[in-house]
């Protein structure tokens, strides 16, 4: 099974920008079809963020739509989540999840978000 590890969060102006990283430390994303970052403000119930079908096919969701783009690298065995003009209440732990053809989806440990000034 894919083990999925998160990394690039930590603490930013309002206004910045950061990357998010997914990476395969087990396996290969190539498996998953499906790929996808969610966030959990503290709180509140965890939400879905942007996703990315096959190799290419990326979308985000309304609330972030203009700001934050996924994107996914299997050469590099890695998804990305580009975030750009950070506000406050994008802060929350990011994680990421990848979805086989068969068998059960598995999740990242999450990466903490956090936009102050």
């Amino acid at each position: 099974q894919v083990q999925l590890v998160e990394s690039g969060g930590g603490l930013v102006q309002p206004g910045g920008s950061l990357r998010l990283s997914c990476t395969a430390s087990s396996g290969s994303i190539r498996s998953l079809i499906r790929m996808e970052w969610y966030r959990q403000a503290p709180g509140k119930q965890r939400e879905l963020v942007a996703t990315v079908i096959g190799a290419s096919d990326a979308t985000s969701e309304e609330s972030v739509k203009g700001r934050f783009t996924a994107s996914r690298d299997n050469a590099k065995n890695t998804m990305y989540l580009q975030m750009n003009n950070l506000k406050p209440e994008d802060t929350a732990v990011y994680y990421c999840n990848g979805s086989p053809v068969y068998g059960s989806p598995t999740w990242g440990q999450g990466t903490q978000v956090t936009v102050a000034s």
